[in-house]
């Protein structure tokens, strides 16, 4: 059987993945054996308190939403439980955690199990781009690598998290090419592809951290990691303050962006506003680093902002989320949104998100 590395060797020497094999590919990561259990807890949970929370009005923008709903602050009473004020998921809960789960019962990634089990669920309000990737693989038209389609929205980055936990007893340089290859299943993208590699990284080194970095190292960390990676500068910005600037890759699109919002002292919602705060990568990606460079201190400012101030706030509260929960850990979450949380996956199975945490820290696969 072809092992990762061996895929990812061939797919890239043919030209079959959209990503150069910039230095990240060498970057050795030191090994976390002992971390303790409640930071990776918090990364996961973190995910999917973010998206429960940002799920009732996503897809909205920040002004209209604000006049519907006014600023939330918790859960909203769901009609899909009997209108109580739980937390429930969408599409990026449910991915993150089918992923957990397949890693679970693999011990490790097989990019073809993980395509079988997420094109197997149905999915709460997938994007158009992993839809159609998903179908690919469930109708069995082509092999899971050539399923995913060039396009630089955000939808694989909530499921990079899990992809962390099979490598902390070992560190080395795997975790690249797991992430490539699981990013590959729906988008076969430079920018997609880039963005889950800076995000890994970045996670990794959040997990490791005593405390909160300065605000700057937010962008200079993903930059740096996605260095050399991204093959063609094909991308537009296309929110109203940037529609001027031309094409040019993810990393020279967020570090104008970024640059501007720091001289300008914008806050999270006036910068949201300025570049956009949809589910394209140009628009989420600032999002998420921008509310993270001004609170990530605080988990539970951060994942309010990212909820009231960006359009697609279930995604970017997802990923806020992920970050303070792995810097800060699950006891730094408050607990009225943990206990509120019905962790379901599916339709109805509750407490399944509970259920995966708790296999998750007994599991000798996954290095605990």
């Amino acid at each position: 059987m072809a092992t990762n590395r061996s895929t990812f060797d061939r797919l890239l020497a043919a030209g079959e993945i959209d990503i150069a094999a910039g230095p990240l590919f060498q970057r050795r990561l030191n090994a976390l054996p002992h971390l303790d259990a409640g930071r990776l807890e918090g990364m996961l949970l973190g995910l999917a308190i973010g998206d429960a929370l940002g799920r009732p009005g996503a897809g909205r923008y920040p002004e209209e939403r604000r006049r519907q709903l006014g600023e939330i602050r918790d859960y909203l009473p769901n009609p899909l439980a009997e209108g109580r004020t739980v937390g429930l998921p969408s599409d990026e809960t449910q991915l993150a955690f089918w992923t957990l789960e397949q890693l679970l019962r693999d011990g490790a990634l097989r990019p073809h199990r993980l395509m079988a089990r997420l094109a197997a669920g149905r999915i709460f309000g997938v994007g158009p781009t992993t839809r159609e990737a998903l179908e690919a693989g469930r109708a069995g038209a082509m092999s899971w690598e050539r399923c995913g389609l060039k396009a630089a929205g955000s939808g694989a980055l909530a499921r990079t998290a899990p992809l962390l936990l099979p490598h902390l007893a070992g560190g080395g340089t795997d975790l690249w090419i797991d992430v490539t290859l699981a990013t590959l299943l729906t988008h076969n993208d430079s920018a997609a592809i880039a963005a889950g590699l800076g995000w890994a990284a970045m996670l990794w080194q959040l997990l490791a951290m005593d405390a909160p970095p300065p605000p700057e190292w937010w962008g200079e960390a993903f930059l740096e990691a996605t260095s050399g990676l991204e093959v063609d500068p094909m991308y537009r910005m296309t929110g109203p303050a940037f529609q001027d600037a031309g094409r040019d890759t993810l990393g020279g699109h967020l570090t104008k962006a970024l640059a501007r919002a720091t001289a300008e002292g914008w806050d999270t919602a006036t910068a949201c506003a300025a570049w956009g705060s949809s589910s394209h990568l140009l628009e989420a990606l600032p999002s998420v680093l921008w509310i993270l460079s001004r609170h990530a201190a605080d988990p539970e400012t951060a994942l309010i902002r990212a909820v009231n101030d960006c359009e697609d706030s279930d995604r970017i509260a997802a990923l806020v989320g992920t970050a303070v929960g792995a810097l800060h850990g699950r006891a730094a979450l408050p607990e009225r949104w943990t206990q509120n949380l019905l962790g379901r996956t599916g339709t109805a199975d509750d407490g399944q998100v509970f259920r995966l945490l708790a296999e998750m820290g007994k599991s000798a696969a996954l290095g605990a």
